[in-house]
């Protein structure tokens, strides 16, 4: 392991290796990302897989459209496929007032160029043909929402930095980090010290425990929930192509693979705050459930896997992603509640070009991590599962 680097990142899920991939890309070397188990065994490999940009929010609308862009390309740009799928996000509405949430959320998409809209009953069907629609008074539809495969871009993002010199340590947990006068000497781990000035907080769960050790004096509230998910033995591939959402459900969420065909998903049964993620039969005899009440043809698949994950939850369920003021060159990107695989893109562009040049047009002020100690809490970002 090196003894000297010019910038360490902790936490290799999604959001730290994505930051060390765009910080090296703009010419920052010397970088090192440590991961105290196995690359994305945090949030990253535990998450339902769905990508999408409606939200109720201009900043989240406006990041997700980028971060879509990127995912785009990313297949060019990494040089592996990720198996991005754009077969859209579907919210099944079922009364007036939920309609009028999503009108008006539509309404602000469109605003900034995503092209999600209301469709009927009937229409969704056409997009699932195994849908029960009773009930159903409209949907939300953008068919430029997709999924893509957490493990491939995971190993995409990683590959990619290290051909650009990133060095990654896995299994190398960070024990603290000294400062002196507010500036960052060092980051001592398990299997020795590094000497480094710049320090990016990237473990999302376990931002928290990082925050204290580099004496960050603002209360930043991140804490675990234990989320969990599903997946079934294989259905006929195409079958269900968006990720399908209805709150009416408890939050229910469901998609199917592109390639396997399995069907993944969960609902928002959370329990917490914990770091313990061993699934429950609460959850499993839950979602099989809901997962029948939204597709009736379900009931008869068999789950092959059922696992739990963290979603690291702040206040009003927006990340914190910003510079520390009173640590110089401490860095924060954590706090995602469920968000940062869809974000990662455009979140580690953000945080690369507020280092390297000290600013971007992108609208990180929004998830400024000192909102919560003046009380400015953001408007609730909506969550799956």
């Amino acid at each position: 392991m090196r003894s000297k680097a010019k910038t360490v990142i902790i936490g290799g899920g999604i959001i730290g290796l994505s930051i060390a991939y765009n910080l090296a890309k703009m010419g920052e070397e010397d970088i090192v990302v440590l991961e105290k188990s196995y690359l994305g065994s945090g949030s990253t490999f535990r998450c339902g897989s769905g990508i999408r940009q409606q939200f109720g929010d201009d900043a989240n609308i406006q990041m997700m459209k980028r971060s879509v862009e990127i995912w785009k390309n990313m297949e060019n740009e990494l040089g592996y496929n990720v198996e991005f799928e754009q077969g859209g996000y579907l919210f099944l509405l079922y009364d007036e007032e939920e309609l009028k949430t999503f009108e008006r959320n539509v309404k602000l998409q469109n605003k900034y160029g995503v092209p999600s809209r209301i469709i009927t009953p009937e229409e969704a069907k056409e997009i699932v043909p195994l849908l029960n629609t009773d009930g159903v008074i409209a949907a939300a539809f953008n068919h430029t929402d997709g999924k893509a495969n957490p493990f491939k871009a995971v190993f995409a993002y990683a590959n990619a930095a290290k051909k650009l010199g990133v060095d990654i340590y896995e299994y190398t947990e960070a024990k603290d980090i000294k400062v002196e006068d507010g500036k960052i000497k060092k980051v001592i781990t398990d299997k020795g010290e590094i000497e480094t000035g710049r320090v990016i907080n990237a473990a999302n769960a376990w931002a928290p425990l990082i925050n204290k050790m580099a004496g960050v004096p603002v209360d930043i509230p991140i804490h675990p929930y234990k989320h969990q998910g599903i997946k079934t033995e294989p259905f006929k591939i195409g079958e269900i192509n968006p990720m399908i959402v209805s709150f009416k459900h408890d939050g229910v969420y469901m998609t199917q693979e592109a390639n396997q065909g399995g069907i993944i998903g969960g609902y928002a049964l959370k329990y917490g705050p914990t770091y313990d993620i061993t699934p429950t039969y609460e959850f499993l005899r839950g979602v099989s459930y809901r997962f029948s009440q939204i597709i009736p043809a379900l009931k008869y698949l068999n789950v092959i896997r059922i696992w739990a994950g963290y979603y690291a939850e702040t206040p009003d369920d927006n990340a914190a992603i910003g510079r520390i003021n009173e640590v110089d060159e401490f860095y924060i990107a954590a706090g995602f509640s469920g968000h940062g695989f869809m974000l990662a893109p455009a979140v580690s562009e953000a945080i690369a070009e507020l280092i390297v040049d000290g600013k971007t047009s992108k609208p990180l002020w929004f998830y400024d991590p000192y909102r919560f100690e003046r009380g400015e809490l953001r408007e609730q970002a909506v969550q799956m599962g």
